[in-house]
């Protein structure tokens, strides 16, 4: 059964950019708030960024202040993540995953019921 779909990854050089998608099958499965999550090897899955699919408000890890961008589609229950100003240090495993909160708990990665699969960016120096 699937829930959120990512696409989008790939590999870049460094400052170039990359932007990713997250559907969610069903509106069921988008909750509250849609947010993205990365984790790189060996390291834990940090947050990045979340939106609220209500006011449209975003919040930002500050690693990614200013370089990336959270956008929302609701009609299409989609999420997208503008990533420009790429670094090697943003290498990891993204994933997109939904949350039934909205507020400052959603940077936690417990705060949320669904995850992608996952889609990998690499960014090459």
């Amino acid at each position: 059964q699937v829930q959120l779909v990512e696409s989008g990854g790939g590999l870049v050089q460094a400052g170039g950019s990359l932007r990713l998608s997250c559907a969610a099958s069903e509106r069921t499965f988008r909750g509250a708030t849609m947010g993205w999550f990365r984790q790189a090897p060996g390291k834990e899955r940090d947050y990045v960024a979340s939106i609220s699919w209500d006011d449209g408000r975003t919040r930002y890890a500050d690693s990614v202040k200013g370089r990336f961008t959270i956008s929302r589609d609701s009609a299409e229950n989609t999420v997208y993540l503008q990533m420009n100003s790429l670094k090697p240090d943003d290498t990891a495993v993204y994933y997109c995953a939904s949350s039934s909160w909205t507020g400052p708990v959603v940077a936690r990665a417990n705060a949320y019921d669904y995850w992608g699969q996952g889609t990998q960016v690499t960014v090459s120096s």
